[in-house]
């Protein structure tokens, strides 16, 4: 996830302004290095082998990823609450294009990200009222996008530090990703690339660092992780060519209403199937549980492009340098050329 990075964005929403440089200052305060952690004797030991582990993904990803070597993720911070920021994303009733927010630095994004989850609700309020779906979602990390190195870079938090060992290791990949690549305007683009490293670095970190007991509690999460996605997929494209349907200057008609909801009845009992087969695990209920086109839209963002990307990564040989130029070369196309080149044919 990025940060809109508005502590150089210009942005005339001072309140705004004002909660994200704020919010973030706060959380650098609250960082200190990671030798400090470690070499401190009131650090809890499951912490102090967790910020040592978090360290070697860190090497890892230089040495093996040629991921960013700067000063991000060499410092720990806990923020004493659940989420680093809540994004707050909307869309209208009958279509899953997000609703974007843009910034002169960043350009246009389909999220706007809060520090306090009272203000991120009071805006999903404020859109809901005016007839958009929306969803407000706490995130664990978000990237700078190598901005506040000068700073300290992007530190390591008590809101990830403890997710299984394979998902920290694609989390750190994937904020890292993020500094190496940025196209203006396109959460899509950036966000599906992001994705497409944490994914094949993840997958290499557990294969060739990891631990048996790593590795099964791992593939036990990522399969029903896979699962769930194939349902939110299959989910997306109903929807998508339902709206693909001309609706009336009066709005939906009735029968427009009705598919819509029957759509979504069909995911949750899907959901209620695949929980059976899980054993009753509950991870996904409260996504489910408020699922609209916002929610939808924004799992759009983060995995729509991710097969082109992955493909792209094979065609260079699974050279990590390679990939990484060719990345750079679509970023700089315009908007529809780059994601067209990334369609992958279906099998």
């Amino acid at each position: 996830m990025l940060l809109a990075a508005l502590l150089l964005s210009g942005c005339a929403d001072t309140g705004y302004l004002l909660q994200s440089a704020v919010g973030h200052v706060k959380l650098l305060q609250a960082a200190r290095p990671i030798d400090d952690w470690v070499a401190d004797p009131q650090t809890p030991e499951p912490l102090r082998l967790r910020l040592q582990l978090a360290q070697r993904m860190r090497s890892f990803a230089v040495a093996e990823l040629h991921l960013p070597d700067n000063n991000s993720y060499h410092r720990y911070a806990d923020l004493h609450r659940s989420a680093a920021v809540w994004n707050v994303v909307a869309a209208p009733a009958f279509s899953l294009t997000l609703q974007t927010w843009c910034f002169p630095v960043t350009g246009c994004i389909g999220y706007r990200g809060y520090f306090a989850e009272a203000d991120a609700r009071s805006l999903a309020q404020n859109l809901a009222a005016q007839g958009l779906e929306t969803t407000v979602y706490g995130v664990p990390a978000y990237s700078t996008l190598g901005w506040m190195n000068w700073a300290g870079g992007d530190p390591l938090l008590n809101t990830f530090i403890f997710q299984p060992e394979g998902e920290l290791a694609r989390l750190l990949f994937h904020e890292l990703a993020h500094q190496l690549v940025y196209a203006q305007d396109d959460t899509a683009f950036n966000e599906s690339f992001a994705t497409a490293v944490e994914r094949l670095g993840g997958a290499r970190w557990l294969a060739e660092q990891s631990t048996d007991a790593a590795r099964s509690e791992y593939a036990a999460y990522d399969t029903r992780r896979r699962a769930f996605q194939a349902l939110l997929l299959a989910t997306r494209q109903r929807l998508a060519a339902l709206y693909k349907q001309e609706v009336p200057e009066t709005g939906p008609t009735e029968a427009q209403i009705a598919t819509k909801n029957e759509v979504m009845q069909r995911f949750k009992s899907d959901y209620a199937a695949l929980k059976v087969s899980w054993g009753g695990y509950a991870g996904y209920d409260r996504f489910v549980g408020q699922a609209n086109n916002a929610s939808f839209g924004v799992q759009a963002a983060y995995d729509g492009l991710v097969p082109g990307f992955e493909a792209l990564f094979r065609r260079s040989g699974a050279d990590w340098q390679a990939f990484y130029r060719e990345v750079r070369r679509l970023a700089e196309l315009p908007k529809e050329k780059r994601h067209a080149a990334l369609q992958v044919p279906p099998q």
